[in-house]
């Protein structure tokens, strides 16, 4: 079975980033009341896991598409990824902010993917 590029990099990069936003953020909760170091090292270990997805995902991205694109594709989905993680895992209210910034990605996405 074949999977089409652009759903193996934009599976790659969803799961490296669920990885990336519990390492980057998860710790702001879960680990609150520890020194910076633990939750440093708890962070880093998380993120290896990013690393070991979002690697790939942007070597197999690169055979199809710019490393412009790419950068984009990334931050579309982390602000997919981003907005679940803060209503749901950090009980942050949803925010119209949210929407804004969406559309600014729309955009984004679609200069950088235009021919």
């Amino acid at each position: 079975m074949h999977i089409p590029v652009f759903l193996q990099t934009v599976g790659l990069l969803a799961l490296s980033n669920v990885f990336m936003t519990f390492a980057w953020y998860g710790h702001l909760k879960e680990l609150g009341s520890k020194p910076w170091w633990i939750a440093a090292i708890v962070s880093w270990s998380i993120a290896l896991f990013e690393y070991l997805l979002q690697v790939p995902a942007n070597r197999i991205g690169y055979t199809q598409f710019s490393l412009a694109q790419l950068k984009i594709m990334q931050e579309a989905i982390t602000l997919t990824v981003f907005v679940p993680f803060a209503m749901f895992f950090m009980n942050q209210p949803f925010k119209l902010d949210y929407v804004w910034a969406a559309l600014c990605l729309v955009g984004a996405v679609f200069f950088i993917f235009r021919t």
